[in-house]
This record gives structure tokens, C-alpha cells and sequence, in this order.
């Protein structure tokens, strides 16, 4: 039997079927039907939120860290059930899906975790007899706007600070992936949450997304999405004056030096690349190969790339899940036929691929041949797509890899510690990895980017309090 997921407002489940949530691995199978909120709903939900923050940024800080420790014990314990689920809606396979549930879990076990390490500073001023506290607060009421391509554990990311340092939310997650979102309020909501201090409102970014951002009440805004979505974030909250953080995109680097170890490097373009379908902002679209191992690591590619299994999402088999949906498909398709007409070399890949359930499977693409003025290396594609850039040495190899909008995350495959920590300082990235995939980062440290990537305060870890929180300075004489 179908599921019907309605919106959460005011502690109250409310809407009527909106919309219905297809499995891009099989598309006859049905995961759910949703509600589809109105811009009412968005309002109503920020009016509940408002009310309740008083009593919620004034709580106990054993009541946040109870619900929070509850969510992530129902969540862990959950997690092959509801990581099939999130694969199931949105491509990525089985392991994937487990792996990024046991994510979510983690970041409600470490901000339960914060809830109890809330601490200030108490100073001396330099006026005799007087003392000086420093604090945090609560920010008041967060508007979070998710994106659909790690449909949990971003969610966590920001709904875990948020609650923990008192804030109230009103919750908008992406259209296509509204049950992994509904999954995570509902257990919440069980956890003990009072009403109103979380507002689940499922629906179109142009109606629901859109009251959020004309709303004077919302104090804050966290996005993760487009581009050009942050840019209409970050106009409307400087509009309503609201503190707002955004991540976006990336069009990050590989670098794979002469000296690396080709295994080593071939592992990281594969996983960093490919993994996921390439749906990550952090996926390494650009690998930049020195002249003296580039055709060794082209064969090495695409005699890794022919082995990988494209298919359904929940086959213990798979490496490589369907592309999200169709428009997806065609962006990634409209892309590779671009880098072919731009010059570069298509040299794995790029067809549709037919499987025994209709679906959005894509081979994963390679190009070679590519510079790094092409537009398949300047715009992010977020599809299992990548280009080999050919460069003559390490100075030049850090020169492409900074010639770029964007700056959220890079690497360097490579044995030498003298280029590798040179490549740590001047890399123009938020996040640098050596000898790692340029995706993959842990839930306990901060992320996040530079340049057209990101804006505002790093996610996750101990850095999350920059943005949930406000300071206060308090002075008082004692006589």
C-alpha cells in the first residue's frame, strides 16, 4: 500500500495529496504520495515557529539533548530500513543509502552531545568592579531549504544545530526526495519536540520556498542548493536584513602528480568522481593529470570504469545507481554532448543504458583531451561526468585547479610532502584532501567552501554555532 505523507504545522499533521515520489531505479514503482503545501501553509508554519521559540531557546538543555540522543537511537536503530528507503527515492545505492542514514545518526548523537557543552566567557572589563559575560543565544526562527541529493543527512546537518542551540524551524526539503525529509521530522516529532518547534512544509520551491523567503519573520535561512537559487536567498534576506548561509556549488579538482601512486589516484577519481552518480557538490569533475602519468591513469580509468555496474539502486550489485530523474538525464546528456562539440575526446561512456526496470541509468562519462576554459570543466554538470585536463607540472596543475568560480573542495594524489603541503596553503578551497577522494568529509568537522561555493559560516562540528547562535555581551557593576 502507497504511503500519504502529510505536512507537520503547529505539532499538527496537515495537507492533502500533492505529489507523487518515483523510484529512478524502477519507474512503475510508487514510494509515495505527499503533501504539497501552499504559501498559507508557509506562513502558518513560521507563525508556529515564532510562537514557540520563547519557551524552546529558554529550555533545558537535558530536554534538547533527549530529544536529540532519541533521534539518533530510532534513526541507528532504523538504519537498513530507512537507508532502502532513501535509495529507493533517490538513486543511490544500497550501501550508499545505509551509509549516509549512520551519518544522520552520528551528527543527533554529537549535537546532543553540544546541547550539554553550551559554555561563554566571563572577563574582566577594564573599568575596576565591573565583569564582563560573553554568550550565545539563540537565533530565533531558521527557514532550512535541503537539496535532494543526500536527502538525510543534510537535513541533519542543519536541523541538529539548530535545535540544539534553541532555534525553531520551518523545514522545506526538495521535491523529489520528501520521504527520507518526513521520515527524519517524524521521528523527531515522536522524540518529544514541543509543537510548533519544528514545521515540516513539503512543497514547490516557487510557492512554499518563495513565502519563506518574503517572510519578515523567519530570522535566519540556511540553503544548500543552485547557484542561482542562493543568489535569490541571499537578495530576499538582505531585503528582511535575516542572517543567511549558503552552499552551492563546486567544480572541484583532482590533481594526480607524476609521483602518485596510480592505484591510489585511480581509487580517488572513481570514488570522488563516480560514487553517487556524481550527484555531489563535492564530486571531482576536474582531474588535472601531469604530463608524465596521464596515459597510464587514462587506461587505468577506463579499465575501471568498464568493470563498474550500473544499476538498480537496491541490487547488492551495483556501484553506480540511476541518474535522480529525467530533467537530471538531460542536463547530464545536454553536457556531454557539449564537451564532444567543444573539442574534447569522449573517451568512456555517455550512453543511456537500458536495464530490466525503467529507469534513468547513465554509463559513467570521460573525457579527455579537455582544457580547462570548456565549459564541461568551468560549469558543474552533477552527473557521473568527468575530464582529464593535461598540464606539464605541479605549478601549472595548481594554477588550473584554482582557475575556477568555485572553491569548495580539492585534491592532490601525489608522494612528495613538500607538494602536498604546498598544495594544502594555496589551494583556493574550503576543503583539501591528500591522497583522498575530494567527497567524503566527516560529521564532526567543519564544511564548507570558498568563492561562488559557499557564503556565510562552515556546517557541522563546533563551527555550526557560528551561524545557529548570536552573541551577547552582558556588563554588570557590582558596587
Amino acid at each position: 500500500m502507497t504511503p500519504f505523507r502529510k505536512n507537520l504545522i503547529d505539532g499538527e499533521w496537515v495537507g492533502d495529496a500533492g505529489s507523487r515520489n518515483i523510484n529512478p531505479s524502477n519507474l512503475d514503482d510508487v514510494v509515495g504520495e505527499y503533501a504539497s503545501g501552499d504559501a498559507e501553509q508557509a506562513r502558518q508554519a513560521i507563525a508556529a515557529a515564532k510562537a514557540a521559540f520563547p519557551a524552546w531557546s529558554r529550555s533545558g538543555l537535558l530536554a534538547r539533548h533527549a530529544v536529540l540522543r532519541k533521534a539518533s537511537d530510532e534513526i541507528t536503530a532504523r538504519k537498513d530500513e530507512i537507508g532502502r528507503a532513501l535509495a529507493r527515492e533517490e538513486g543511490k545505492t544500497l550501501v550508499e543509502g545505509v551509509g549516509e542514514t549512520v551519518r544522520a545518526a552520528q551528527i543527533f548523537d554529537f549535537f546532543a552531545g553540544e546541547a550539554l557543552r553550551l559554555s561563554g566567557e566571563q572577563v574582566p572589563s577594564v573599568r575596576p568592579g565591573v565583569g564582563v559575560e560573553i554568550t550565545r543565544e539563540a537565533v530565533g526562527v531558521v527557514g532550512i531549504i535541503t537539496p535532494w541529493n543526500f536527502p538525510i543527512a543534510i537535513p541533519a546537518w542543519k536541523i541538529a544545530p539548530a535545535l540544539a542551540y534553541g532555534n525553531t524551524i520551518v523545514f522545506k526539503p526538495a521535491d523529489l526526495v520528501p520521504e527520507s525529509a518526513w521520515t527524519i521530522v517524524d521521528i523527531l516529532h515522536r522524540a518529544g519536540l514541543p509543537k510548533g518547534v519544528l514545521n515540516l512544509v513539503m512543497g514547490k520551491g516557487s510557492v512554499v520556498g518563495q513565502a519563506m523567503l518574503d517572510s519578515p519573520d523567519l530570522n535566519a535561512i540556511t540553503f544548500t542548493g543552485s547557484v542561482g537559487t542562493g543568489k535569490r536567498v541571499a537578495a530576499a534576506s538582505v531585503e528582511h536584513m535575516r542572517k543567511f548561509q549558503l552552499e552551492m556549488g563546486g567544480k572541484n579538482p583532482l590533481v594526480v602528480l607524476d609521483d602518485a601512486d596510480l592505484a591510489v589516484a585511480v581509487d580517488c577519481a572513481i570514488n570522488g568522481a563516480y560514487f553517487s552518480t556524481g550527484q555531489r557538490c563535492t564530486a571531482s569533475s576536474r582531474l588535472v593529470v601531469t604530463d608524465g602519468i596521464h596515459d597510464r591513469f587514462v587506461d587505468a580509468m577506463k579499465d575501471r570504469l568498464a568493470k563498474l555496474v550500473v544499476g538498480d539502486a537496491l541490487d547488492a550489485k551495483t556501484q553506480i545507481g540511476p541518474v535522480v530523474d529525467q530533467s537530471q538525464l538531460k542536463q547530464d546528456e545536454d553536457y556531454i554532448a557539449i564537451g564532444r562539440q567543444e573539442g574534447a575526446d569522449l573517451a568512456f561512456g555517455g550512453e543511456r543504458l537500458d536495464r530490466e526496470t525503467r529507469g534513468f541509468y547513465l554509463q559513467p562519462a570521460l573525457f579527455t583531451q579537455a582544457t580547462n576554459a570548456m565549459r564541461i570543466s568551468r560549469e558543474e554538470i552533477f552527473g557521473p561526468v568527468a575530464n582529464v585536463i593535461r598540464v606539464k607540472d605541479y605549478d601549472e596543475a595548481l594554477a588550473v585547479a584554482n582557475d575556477t568560480p568555485f572553491g569548495l573542495t580539492s585534491g592532490i594524489c601525489t608522494s612528495s610532502l613538500k607538494h602536498a603541503t604546498h598544495f594544502k596553503r594555496n589551494s583556493e578551497a574550503g576543503m583539501v584532501m591528500v591522497n583522498l577522494p575530494t567527497a567524503g568529509v566527516d560529521f564532526h568537522v567543519p564544511f564548507g567552501g570558498r568563492k561562488g561555493s559557499s557564503y556565510g559560516p562552515r556546517e557541522q562540528g563546533r563551527y555550526a554555532a557560528e551561524f545557529y547562535t548570536t552573541v551577547k555581551t552582558a556588563y554588570t557593576f557590582a558596587g
